[in-house]
This record gives structure tokens, C-alpha cells and sequence, in this order.
């Protein structure tokens, strides 16, 4: 019975060498706008651009490297909470931008 037991609580959360290789990349992908603004090597639309698409490889990277989004096992009740969470977020964005622009008072 205790071969069994080992058998359900023995998935790991992750190698040293996964660990370091997404904090190599979180490191990229938070230097990259960093001298971007600084130096002023892009500016208006690319700049806005490459900033965003970092963000979003950011977000993966935290994704994959450290929550083990990859690692889940049946039923991914976590991938349905992330999404129901994007959902949520997105919802209030977009729906803030447009209260805003299509709300002003005219005097």
C-alpha cells in the first residue's frame, strides 16, 4: 500500500534547470522594454508594440516555468480558472476604455 501512495504524490513541480531558464527569460523579457524606454530606441506605436508582446511572453513564461500550467493532469481546473480570470479582466478593460470614450459630457 505505501508503494501506492508514493506512486499519486510523486509528480514534480519543475527541474533546477527549468527554474533557471525561466528566470533567465523573465530577466530578457524585462530588460528588452527596459532599453527600449530608456534609450528611446523605439517610440509611439513600435514602442507600445514591442512592450506589450513582452508583457504577454512574460506572462507565459510565468505560466509554463513556474505554475507548471504545462504539467496539470486531468481535469485542468487551474487552465479553466486562468481562463475564466482572462475573461474577467479583459471584460473590465475593454468596458472601462469604452464607458470612457464614449461617455464624455459635452458643456
Amino acid at each position: 500500500m505505501a508503494g501506492g501512495h508514493s506512486q499519486t504524490q510523486s509528480h514534480s513541480h519543475g527541474s533546477l534547470k527549468s527554474y533557471i531558464a525561466g528566470f533567465l527569460l523573465s530577466i530578457v523579457l524585462t530588460i528588452i522594454p527596459l532599453v527600449i524606454v530608456l534609450n528611446g530606441v523605439l517610440e509611439g506605436t513600435a514602442a507600445v508594440v514591442v512592450i506589450l508582446g513582452t508583457a504577454v511572453l512574460q506572462f507565459a513564461v510565468q505560466l509554463l516555468f513556474f505554475m507548471h500550467l504545462r504539467e496539470e493532469e486531468k481535469p485542468r481546473y487551474n487552465l479553466l480558472t486562468l481562463i475564466l480570470g482572462l475573461v474577467i479582466v479583459v471584460t473590465v478593460v475593454v468596458g472601462s476604455i469604452w464607458i470612457m470614450t464614449y461617455n464624455q459630457v459635452a458643456h
